[in-house]
């Protein structure tokens, strides 16, 4: 007997939990601690210019241009990139790569 009194309760429980005042859960989760509002002005601004041989997007931050993609009909995606923000672009294989490492051929035929 007194095993099946455990038993007994814990059977009941999810009958007795039905019976309390649910709410239901609202349709959007809350924010994140920490996350802020979404800012348009820190958003850049992105041009897309298409001509027979590339492709160019530039991409503007506070009216200024800062890196532009450029996308060659024949030949790999290169960026030029405006490092110091004087108007001087610099060309890189990927925007983020500021080291060229040193290459030699080894063995070629």
């Amino acid at each position: 007997m007194r095993q099946l009194i455990p038993v007994i309760l814990l059977a009941s429980l999810p009958a007795w939990a039905q019976q309390g005042n649910l709410q239901p859960l609202p349709a959007v989760p809350p924010p994140a601690p920490g996350m802020e509002a979404f800012d348009a002005a820190l958003e850049p601004q992105v041009t897309i210019v298409k001509t027979e041989t590339e492709t160019r997007e530039e991409f503007r931050q506070n009216g200024r241009i800062y890196m532009v993609k450029v996308t060659p009909a024949v030949g790999p995606v290169y960026y030029l990139v405006d490092q110091q923000g004087d108007g001087n672009f610099v060309q890189q294989d990927s925007p983020g790569t500021m080291v060229s490492p040193a290459m030699w051929r080894i063995f070629s035929w």
